[in-house]
């Protein structure tokens, strides 16, 4: 029996963010390249946007590549680089037949020409889906976004458009490269770290956090499903007490 029997689907996340970590461990542990694990990771991806899809999540954003991943050794790099671009043309039939918009937040700047054009093209060939929609971080990290951000409001206030007792919370979600997304109520990381490792740092604010052993390219739908099950086991207090929350549920229900 599938744990997707034990979900409550009105109880969904609205928004899933993930951590998709333990690709080259997974590839070390089969002896083989870590490029080799990225390959395999790429399976993950393609079975966990389908369950999500499947589920009627709205929102589903994954981190693809930090900006601290342009570090690493430069072949990697250039073979992380030919499998996005290789990806994005693959998969762009298939999220139009799934109804799956794709969205991009990072430092597109950074990214090879090549791989800007095919982001682009695919951004504009699923822009009328109106299911799922998949936020790629790519190049992307939380700390470049609030730079990024402070930067921009700083820029409104010299320009007169905006004066700086007016800056608001909600003047600073506007600012960030998720406007257009509401703040993930769940995050999950794969592969035993915990850590945020810089990631939607201002926006998961109150996730639910949720960590697992699984390395990445192992993670299928099924450890989706628990992922989701322990969130809806959860309580979300929102800084309130239990008895809040309980007082304001029989309320609603009313």
């Amino acid at each position: 029996m599938s744990l997707k029997e034990n979900i409550h689907i009105d109880r969904l996340p609205n928004h899933i963010a993930i951590i998709m970590d333990g690709n080259g461990r997974w590839a070390k542990e089969k002896g083989e390249d870590r490029l080799f694990g990225h390959l395999h990771g790429v399976e993950s991806v393609r079975d966990i946007v389908e369950g999500c899809a499947e589920l009627g999540v709205k929102y589903l954003t994954l981190y693809a590549f930090s900006t601290e991943n342009w570090d690493r050794p430069a072949y990697e790099v250039s073979g992380l680089m030919e499998l996005l671009i290789d990806t994005i043309r693959k998969e762009v039939p298939v999220l139009n037949k799934n109804n799956i918009r794709l969205h991009m937040i990072g430092d597109s700047t950074m990214l090879p020409e090549n791989a800007r054009r095919e982001l682009k093209e695919a951004l504009d060939e699923t822009s009328g889906n109106t299911g799922l929609n998949l936020i790629m971080a790519l190049s992307y990290s939380s700390r470049w976004e609030i730079v990024n951000t402070v930067q921009q409001i700083a820029e409104a206030v010299k320009e007169g458009k905006l004066e700086p007792k007016d800056i608001s919370q909600n003047t600073i979600q506007q600012y960030l490269t998720t406007s257009a997304f509401p703040d993930p109520e769940l995050m999950i990381r794969t592969s035993g770290e915990y850590r945020i490792s810089n990631f939607l740092l201002y926006q998961l604010a109150y996730s639910e956090l949720y960590f697992t052993n699984t390395l990445w390219p192992d993670f299928r739908k099924e450890n989706l499903y628990e992922a989701i099950i322990d969130f809806q086991n959860r309580e979300r207090r929102f800084g309130k007490t239990g008895d809040q929350i309980k007082k304001g549920q029989k309320t609603a229900n009313h």
